[in-house]
């Protein structure tokens, strides 16, 4: 496997790989709306296949991460990737790494705390105001439970 920042692929894949994993490239969150083809980012591939990819934003001494994927669950490939960008947000200055979560992404709340993340704050709700601008975001996710608020985690770097 190997990692490589995600401006070294074609557009055309950043487009079809968004489009496939989230339904479109944008990434509707209270932070604000954010075209993920046009983010910084890393991805792993294996034999030109994008086998992980994340996106994120830096400023204000602060690096938020809009989007993780990994296709292949246990391997690593979350953790290499979000290792990069520690290592990027620290090699900026950045102070704390953030993400934001819904509620019903269980795993995703597991996977940033055993790597350091704190639940920091609850935006009760934030989902409907994002679904005014995405309307394609479900009512109910995959596990049956009701996607409706948004969870700020942090790690101090």
């Amino acid at each position: 496997m190997n990692v490589i920042p995600v401006k070294e692929l074609k557009v055309k894949e950043r487009v079809g790989f968004f489009l496939r994993h989230w339904g479109g490239t944008e990434m509707v969150i209270s932070t604000g709306i954010h075209d993920c083809v046009n983010l910084d980012g890393f991805a792993c591939l294996e034999d030109s296949e994008i086998l992980g990819l994340i996106t994120f934003v830096m400023g204000n001494q602060e690096c938020e991460i809009i989007s993780l994927d990994s296709l292949r669950e246990g391997v690593g490939i979350g953790s290499s990737l979000l290792g990069k960008v520690e290592e990027e947000a620290s090699i900026n200055g950045c102070l704390s790494l953030s993400v934001i979560t819904t509620n019903d992404n269980l795993h995703a709340l597991g996977f940033y705390q055993r790597r350091g993340f704190q639940l920091v704050d609850l935006k009760c709700n934030a989902v409907e105001t994002a679904r005014i601008h995405k309307p394609s975001i479900p009512y109910i996710a995959e596990n049956g439970i009701p996607i409706r608020d948004e969870i700020l985690l942090s790690k101090h770097l």
